[in-house]
């Protein structure tokens, strides 16, 4: 896994120069938005981590090829099928003029290009009436298109706090891996290892102080990445339940689609609309920032103890899923548990009738 190392190096030290060379893209790259229900931060920081992530991913491509030249050849086209999702993302970074819709638009592009160009496409989601409806191509592409554009929209909505989204994706990528080892599936193995390593590059300089953000385009990255490799494993390996994939990535996908129910039926507002209260908002708000009230650096501190408890919730998720990555009925039970115990959490924290185990 040489190429996996590089590809951390490189996303390390670029991160780093984005850092220490500020002064030269702030004016295009800094976040400046305090007053966003969304935003925590009170000084500019730069949102461009995603970039060096993407470069780290493309070095590692390029020096695989002299190794394993299908699974090089895989890695950059999952890169070059990103392009939209991530450009539009960066673009959105830097000048700050992107729409939602857009850029959701930008997201499907990515889908269908990878589902077109690599066969990311479920022909089983082990729901009898379901499966026979994905026989026919179309409704196929577009279920999974759909899956993975949510899936990449999800991890920028749960990007909100230093190191969320990273480590969560993490989490979910050493699931691919390991159950990639035990597929025999080297080239999904490489390629979760080498994202691991070009996100944890970037993610050294972002938890817990936040020196750089991830950026939409990185958020969107990540997300995508993780939605086609999630689809690839189960197309490319018969004895992995679709439901693996389901279960590894439940947290931001149940986040998105609650947050939807939530704004549209609830606040009777556009779900496309922010607002300040996400699960990992109200943790910061109600839980995190009171963890210790006297802190004269509250706010920065108070920002890194909010990504623990969201790492260990969406570890609940992942960690039974990497145990029955072959039984379909446990990991549905195990989604829908996990649904229940989301809402759960979510009502208790909004009650104030927070469970003393979570504090």
């Amino acid at each position: 896994m040489l190429a996996s190392f590089f590809c951390f190096l490189l996303s390390f030290f670029l991160t780093a120069l984005f850092i220490r060379y500020r002064n030269l893209h702030d004016h295009l790259s800094a976040d400046t938005d305090f007053s966003s229900p969304q935003k925590f931060h009170t000084k500019a920081v730069p949102r461009i981590g995603g970039l060096a992530i993407f470069l780290g991913l493309i070095l590692a491509g390029f020096l695989r090829f002299f190794a394993d030249i299908p699974s090089s050849s895989l890695l950059l086209i999952i890169l070059g099928c990103s392009l939209p999702a991530f450009l539009f993302g960066l673009i959105e970074d830097l000048t700050k003029q992107i729409s939602p819709k857009v850029r959701l638009l930008a997201c499907f592009a990515s889908a269908f290009l990878a589902s077109y160009f690599l066969g990311a496409s479920l022909q089983s989601l082990a729901l009898p009436g379901f499966d026979l409806m994905l026989q026919y191509p179309a409704i196929s592409i577009a279920l999974t298109c759909l899956m993975i554009a949510g899936l990449t929209n999800a991890y920028n909505i749960i990007d909100g706090f230093n190191g969320l989204a990273c480590m969560v994706g993490i989490i979910s990528l050493a699931a691919i891996a390991y159950v990639s080892f035990r597929s025999n599936d080297s080239a999904l193995l490489f390629i979760s290892v080498a994202i691991i390593g070009s996100i944890l590059g970037f993610f050294i300089w972002n938890y817990p102080k936040g020196l750089i953000f991830l950026g939409d385009g990185g958020a969107y990255l990540i997300g995508f990445a993780i939605g086609v490799l999630s689809v690839l494993l189960v197309v490319r390996n018969p004895t992995v339940s679709p439901w693996f994939a389901a279960l590894i990535n439940i947290y931001p996908i149940f986040e998105t689609i609650f947050s939807i129910w939530r704004k549209k039926f609830i606040k009777k507002m556009s779900p496309g609309v922010p607002d300040g209260v996400h699960l990992h908002m109200l943790i910061y708000g109600r839980i995190a920032r009171w963890v210790d009230p006297g802190n004269s650096n509250a706010l920065l501190s108070n920002n890194a103890r909010t990504s623990p408890f969201l790492w260990v919730f969406s570890s609940l998720a992942v960690f039974p899923a990497m145990i029955w990555w072959q039984n379909t009925l446990a990991l549905q039970i195990l989604t829908i548990a996990f649904c229940i115990f989301y809402v759960y959490i979510y009502r208790s924290i909004v009650l104030f009738r927070i469970p003393r185990w979570l504090k």
